[in-house]
């Protein structure tokens, strides 16, 4: 009896292989129906090792006269011949189990309402941003902190503004993060003519959002000195941010006390001293209440992080996403191969073969 067992064990890996394609491509409707499949494992056990009914099943085959050069083909080749037809049928119910299961195939559209922000970091990259309490310096740790807060805003178009004596725009407003990083980790010192010129760096930042159309514009002022240099002042860059509805929080950056700073430039290198931290925060507390942001002191990295954290819960971007699914089915081809096979073995019992059980 077991004769019959490896067409049968060909026709439930032809249906585990088609379960496991069809899994790959479609997502189950109803994946509990797979459990149907043990029927077809059932079926294939009881033609193999079934009741006594089947005992002398291969004893009593037939073959029509149109396969009767069969006759010469060995036990074990006449056996899986015979069994064919039933195969079909084992086959046939794996298939079923398929269909019912009903694979379907998905597409899914997204329709992304954003209400984004532009916003502009205003950077001071004056040598006093060299100061060792932050490690290496306080420069390289603002810059580091700045790209985690650009990575964690992927909807917003962000601009990068840098300023010492002077100021200038490193990279205009855009929603290339890829070019904003590279900008702020390109920031260095020395490029400008020295001093803290905080009006001008403000103001730079202003100017690149004052034409923006988009519904909230910010700007995150970040020094560590006071306003000793440039043409604006710090009050007149707020009044300007006041009147273009732009709202700036302000960052003073720097340890209580002394800190190691540069004091003098022998050719490329800086002499270091160790000298007062001192920052305007009552100009930067003005700049934030003026145009309804906030300012906040970073005394080390840690709370450096927390505060561009804060900030960014403050400013989450707000954004609405409509999903649409449309869902095709798939079950169809696999419940006309399951008809196929069993109108195929009905053909073959009682045309080709003919067997008795």
């Amino acid at each position: 009896m077991k004769k019959a067992l490896p067409i049968h064990v060909v026709a439930l890996i032809a249906a585990g292989f088609i379960a496991l394609w069809v899994n790959n491509v479609y997502l189950w409707e109803r994946p509990w129906a797979l459990l149907f499949m043990l029927l077809s494992v059932g079926y294939a056990a009881k033609r193999a090792w079934g009741s006594a009914r089947f005992g002398n099943l291969y004893a009593l085959v037939s073959f029509s006269s149109e396969a009767s050069n069969l006759q010469s083909l060995p036990d074990l080749g006449r056996a899986q011949i015979a069994e064919f037809p039933y195969a079909l049928r084992t086959f046939a119910i794996a298939l079923l189990a398929i269909a019912i299961a009903r694979p379907q195939s998905s597409n899914s559209i997204e329709d992304m309402t954003s209400e984004g922000i532009d916003l502009v970091l205003a950077m001071d990259v004056s040598a006093s941003m060299l100061s060792m309490d932050f490690k290496p310096n306080r420069l390289e740790q603002a810059k580091l902190v700045a790209v985690d807060f650009i990575n964690a805003r992927p909807h917003d178009r962000i601009g990068v503004v840098a300023y010492e004596g002077e100021s200038f725009t490193q990279v205009p407003v855009t929603s290339d993060h890829i070019v904003v990083k590279n900008g702020v980790m390109d920031l260095q010192t020395g490029l400008l003519e020295g001093g803290t010129a905080i009006g001008m760096g403000l103001a730079t930042a202003v100017n690149r959002l004052r034409k923006s159309e988009a519904k909230s514009r910010v700007i995150i002022l970040l020094t560590d000195g006071v306003n000793n240099a440039g043409s604006i002042d710090p009050s007149d860059a707020a009044q300007l941010a006041e009147l273009n509805g732009i709202r700036v929080y302000t960052i003073g950056v720097g340890s209580v006390g002394k800190a190691k700073s540069p004091v003098a430039k022998m050719g490329d290198t800086y002499r270091y001293d160790w000298i007062d931290v001192r920052i305007d925060e009552e100009i930067l507390m003005e700049i934030a209440e003026r145009t309804g942001g906030k300012y906040f002191r970073a005394t080390n990295t840690d709370k450096l992080k927390a505060i561009y954290e804060e900030i960014d819960i403050l400013e989450k971007t707000r954004f609405n996403v409509l999903r649409y699914q449309r869902k095709t089915e798939a079950y169809i081809p696999f419940a006309l191969m399951a008809m196929s096979a069993l109108v195929l073995e009905r053909l073959l019992r009682f045309t080709v073969i003919r067997s008795i059980s």
